[in-house]
């Protein structure tokens, strides 16, 4: 009746559904309370942010964009509304595939990186690594280069072959990107592709500086290893690629329009690695 009062008389509507006018105006003055009309506003925001994060971000990211949004709201809340929603955020499956080779006679360079994951300003310390992407027409390789201090992916590459050539190409496009200064540490494991001998050269040429983790250790290569743990989670897992050209173009919009402009990172005080990298250009300006 409230929808089409400008259509049609009131007492017609009243009439035809059975209901007298002193109930309508009743009803029409009663007014939901602020608790109720605070959840309705929630879960619109809630629902409005899961979806624009492309339904990757859980109660802990939607809380802190509530927070800033001036909600007054604990993780727990978000939790249990995204719950009645039946929104679930992105999971990880326990699946991994050998991508390091690390039998190999090839030069092996000390880890000068040593865990030492906070760095304070970008195009200081690159750390680089390579993933297995599931494809139904071939299995394909991701070689990506992450900067440390930003946690941008400055370069990357896909490939149906884990070879020298898929790294080279993924630091080649990271250094024309940053071109970075004398003394960068380039830190990677020790796979025969970042050991062999053309890697090495393109390093020297770019006077970067070589660290390479322990043998078999991963934490000593932690924030590369969580890229890519999130990118399975977020992407490779909610699809099924069913082409080459297809897995390309996903993990291009996800790392270029995604992960690197938009996906808010707890570690970055809660900005994409585009923004928190704008701070130190501008520090530059001033």
């Amino acid at each position: 009746m409230e929808d089409h009062r400008s259509e049609f008389p009131l007492e017609k509507m009243c009439k035809a559904l059975g209901v007298s006018r002193s109930g309508y105006y009743t009803w029409r003055s009663r007014k939901p309370s602020e608790r109720v009309r605070r959840k309705v506003r929630l879960l619109k925001r809630i629902t409005y942010h899961f979806n624009d994060s492309q339904q990757r971000y859980g109660a802990p990211k939607i809380a802190h964009l509530l927070r800033q949004e001036g909600e007054t709201v604990t993780e727990r809340t978000v939790g249990l509304y995204m719950q009645e929603l039946g929104f679930r955020a992105c999971v990880s499956r326990t699946f991994k595939v050998q991508t390091t080779d690390s039998n190999h006679d090839l030069p092996i360079a000390p880890n000068l990186l040593n865990q030492q994951f906070h760095v304070e300003k970008p195009n200081k310390v690159w750390v680089a690594d390579i993933t297995y992407i599931p494809c139904r027409e071939g299995r394909l390789y991701l070689a990506s280069v992450l900067d440390l201090c930003t946690r941008e992916i400055v370069g990357w590459r896909l490939s149906d072959r884990m070879n020298t050539d898929l790294v080279l190409g993924a630091l080649k496009d990271a250094h024309l990107a940053k071109r970075p200064k004398k003394g960068l540490i380039h830190h990677s494991d020790r796979g025969s592709q970042y050991a062999s001998e053309d890697y090495r050269k393109q390093l020297k040429t770019y006077r970067m500086i070589t660290s390479m983790s322990r043998k078999g250790n991963c934490y000593d290569n932690a924030c590369m290893e969580s890229f890519h743990s999130i990118l399975k989670k977020e992407l490779i897992y909610c699809k099924r690629f069913r082409t080459k050209q297809q897995a390309y173009d996903e993990i291009y919009r996800y790392i270029e329009f995604f992960y690197n402009r938009k996906r808010i990172h707890g570690a970055l005080g809660y900005l994409s690695p585009i923004r928190f990298a704008a701070r130190f250009n501008k520090r530059k300006a001033s």
